[in-house]
């Protein structure tokens, strides 16, 4: 397939996970992608050490605005726009609020729902002009909370609304916002996991496993592609069917 030739896409949390999955999806589909990572080894190693014609690397902080802008600059002038942004970035943070030092809250809230909102700021005139669109990365737990991660629940909430606003916002500019919600999905994070704490999470899933990275990216080449033209403001489950059961772990 290449639904992506002629596209330019940039996304964030590119290396690893997700994010790498991502790249790799647009790439396969003819996309020029600009892939930013917090550490330039990290994309090397995903991504190799030479950039093609089709790829650059930005490193740094998502949530700084100078790496933001400079990753829509870079797409400008390597690939002439962006066409699609996809914000991936995400980390953990577990505990309830009184666990939670306020440096710890405050951080983890920047690298979740800044850095989108950043990277959406700084892309959104070039999206404009080519009538493009925007997928974030939520969780299952952007709108059922899960117990001890309160401020990571609070965050992939804060996503899905950020998602319906811009949505709502940037829909007469003709650009297109969702989001993604995966649950338990194979990474790095949840491979270091230890069985007992993946397995409740196996046990509400109807499908039974675990998903890949292949899979959400996916989704994620569906909602930013054309086939998805009159889909704006949808938080789509990628989760084995979890957000379809109350919770109950399979009889």
């Amino acid at each position: 397939m290449s639904r992506f030739s002629e596209k330019a896409i940039v996304v964030t949390g590119a290396g690893a996970g997700i994010g790498l999955a991502a790249v790799r999806r647009f790439l396969a589909e003819g996309g020029s992608v600009v892939a930013v990572s917090r550490t330039e080894s990290k994309l090397r190693d995903a991504l190799g050490s030479a950039e093609s014609d089709h790829l650059r690397l930005v490193a740094g902080d998502a949530a700084d605005p100078l790496i933001a802008r400079q990753a829509v600059d870079t797409a400008v002038a390597s690939f002439g726009g962006v066409d699609v942004l996809v914000n991936t970035v995400g980390a953990p943070l577990a505990g309830d609020i009184t666990a939670i030092p306020p440096e710890a809250w405050s951080e983890l809230l920047n690298t979740n729902i800044t850095s989108a909102y950043l990277f959406a700021r700084a892309a959104m005139p070039e999206l404009v002009k080519r009538r493009g669109s925007i997928v974030q990365v939520s969780s299952v737990q952007g709108n059922r909370a899960e117990y001890g991660w309160a401020a990571y629940n609070t965050s992939k909430g804060a996503i899905e609304s950020l998602t319906r606003s811009m949505a709502l916002d940037h829909a007469a500019h003709g650009v297109r916002v969702n989001a993604v919600a995966p649950g338990v999905i194979e990474t790095p994070r949840t491979s270091a996991a230890p069985p007992d704490q993946l397995a409740p999470i196996l046990a509400r899933t109807p499908l039974g496993r675990i998903g890949t990275a292949d899979e959400v990216a996916a989704v994620i080449a569906f909602l930013a592609g054309d086939d998805a033209s009159f889909v704006t403001g949808a938080v789509v489950p990628v989760d084995g069917g979890s957000a379809a059961s109350l919770g109950t772990a399979h009889p």
